[in-house]
């Protein structure tokens, strides 16, 4: 048997076994730890550097790539930029070339007009020549009056009326075979001018003929726009000028851009482009191209829009598309500050009343007053015309032959040999673009030049009254009989449309007319 003594000895050894076993296992599992904790922070050191290695590598490689992309971008635009110098050589070549052609044909005109004051100095010797025979003719008839009323048995006054009959018919033969070849030869000699000046105009009216329809206005948010449009060394106005074909003039006009060009649809497009770039605010030469791309894409469904809406306007719905198309690009198309598609309109409805007060056909009649500037819309490389160019693409199409008849005739001066939708179609076209309002032109300057041509035709003696009629066209004046005999008619038109050409700049032609009005008068008593 255990005492209590023995029982307690056997607890208290027990108890500091368990303490010891106690103390020894915290010791080891302490050890364990540190030694967990050790290798737990030598596996995260190797994490991170492989993750800082794996990270290395992968900069290396994004940078790398960039590199190569750059050099890629920066080949593909040398390229295009070489493409774009290469295009732009052969338009200054180009333009050389018109320019030498343009001085040829300016010398052409200069010889021309030399030879034309010869013929006028030949016509003025004429003149004296005629003057001298005129005095020799006075006194040979003063010498023959003497001889008759020696020799014969005529009265002073038979005699007198016997030569002057003679002379007179020898005179009027001469003068009129005289004035009929002088007035072939200058007719001739005015066509071949009248030619060459107006192909010349045609050729240079893109580079000096500069108005209100050939700008645009782009309005600026601010002030900074202007710098932002110019762009770093000039690239952003540069690539917008080649995008578009236009010249973007930046002065000191505030909060403003211009736009030049005499291409209207092309200065459209560049307008619209330069808006919606200004708008989005990221403006660089990549996004110029995508936008004015973009924008051309989307010009041509407004310009056939345009042309089906004025077609619709007119009850006219079987056009063919191209047609469409080439009337709604006449809505950009300026003539006086008329829009053309607004003129062909206008001159469609025109056609439809006359035709209805004569009973023809008016949906013919429309369908030419709206087709008959239409060659107009043709681009600058198909020569010719505008009425012979529209004439041909109707009929190629397969229009009516007798609405490309009209069409190819609406301004032709023989009125008398054309059909009655050919003069229907002369005669709209006149009115639409003579009614008041149809052109750009100032009352004050349109009276001033009525005014100066009444003056202009007064300053001659033997008239004594002038009327100017049809807006300056033709001119009519009249002189008594005292004033003048039937002869001196002849010299006084002349006279008067020799003073016009000298003296006035017009466009077309005037028509003088002298009348000699013979008033008798007796009393019934």
């Amino acid at each position: 048997m255990f005492t209590a003594e023995s029982l307690g000895i056997v607890a208290l050894i027990l108890m500091g076994l368990f303490i010891g076993l106690f103390i020894f296992g915290v010791y080891a599992n302490k050890k364990r730890l540190a030694a967990t904790f050790e290798a737990a922070q030598k596996e995260s050191a190797r994490l991170m550097e492989e993750a800082r290695k794996e990270s290395d590598r992968i900069v290396r490689n994004a940078i790398r790539e960039a590199k190569e992309e750059n050099q890629n971008r920066r080949k593909r635009l040398d390229q295009e930029h070489r493409q774009k110098q290469t295009d732009i050589q052969k338009i200054e070549q180009k333009l050389k070339a018109r320019e030498g052609a343009l001085e040829k044909k300016l010398l052409h005109i200069e010889k021309k007009e030399k030879e034309i004051e010869k013929i006028e100095e030949n016509l003025e010797s004429e003149e004296a020549k005629y003057r001298g025979l005129m005095k020799q003719a006075e006194q040979t008839i003063n010498e023959t009056r003497h001889v008759l009323e020696a020799t014969a048995n005529m009265s002073s006054d038979e005699a007198k009326k016997h030569l002057l009959k003679i002379m007179e018919e020898k005179a009027r033969e001469e003068i009129k075979e005289k004035l009929t070849n002088i007035e072939e030869e200058m007719k001739k000699e005015a066509e071949i001018k009248a030619q060459s000046i107006v192909s010349l105009a045609a050729q240079r009216v893109a580079s000096e003929y500069v108005n209100d329809s050939t700008i645009s206005v782009v309005s600026l948010p601010s002030e900074d726009m202007k710098g932002r449009i110019i762009g770093r060394e000039g690239r952003n106005i540069r690539a917008i000028e080649q995008a578009t074909g236009v010249d973007l003039i930046i002065d000191d006009t505030p909060e403003a851009v211009i736009i030049s060009c005499f291409n209207p649809i092309r200065r459209e497009i560049a307008k619209i482009a330069l808006e919606k770039l200004i708008a989005d605010g990221r403006i660089h030469p990549a996004r110029i191209e995508e936008t004015v791309q973009r924008v051309t894409e989307d010009f041509d469904v407004t310009i056939r829009e345009a042309g089906e809406q004025a077609a619709l306007d007119l009850g006219i719905t079987d056009l063919a598309p191209d047609l469409i198309f080439q009337l709604g690009k006449l809505r950009f198309k300026v003539t006086g500050g008329h829009s053309v598609l607004q003129h062909s309109v206008e001159t469609a409805r025109i056609c439809s009343i006359m035709a209805a007060e004569l009973g023809m056909p008016q949906r013919k009649a429309k369908r030419a007053g709206l087709l008959h500037d239409i060659g107009k819309a043709v681009e600058h490389d198909v020569e010719g015309h505008h009425a012979d160019i529209g004439a041909n693409l109707c009929e190629k199409i397969g229009e009516d032959p007798q609405i490309v008849k009209a069409i190819r005739a609406h301004h032709s001066e023989e009125t008398a040999e054309l059909d009655s939708l050919s003069v229907i179609l002369h005669a709209a076209n006149y009115l639409s673009e003579q009614r008041p309002g149809a052109r750009k032109d100032a009352l004050e300057s349109y009276i001033k030049r009525l005014d100066d041509m009444e003056s202009l035709v007064k300053q001659n003696d033997k008239i004594d009254q002038v009327f100017v009629m049809q807006s300056g066209k033709e001119i009519r004046a009249i002189v008594t009989s005292t004033n003048a005999r039937d002869d001196d008619i002849i010299h006084l038109a002349n006279d008067v449309a020799s003073r016009l050409r000298k003296e006035m700049s017009f466009p077309g032609q005037i028509r003088v007319s002298v009348t000699r009005d013979n008033k008798f008068m007796d009393f019934a008593k």
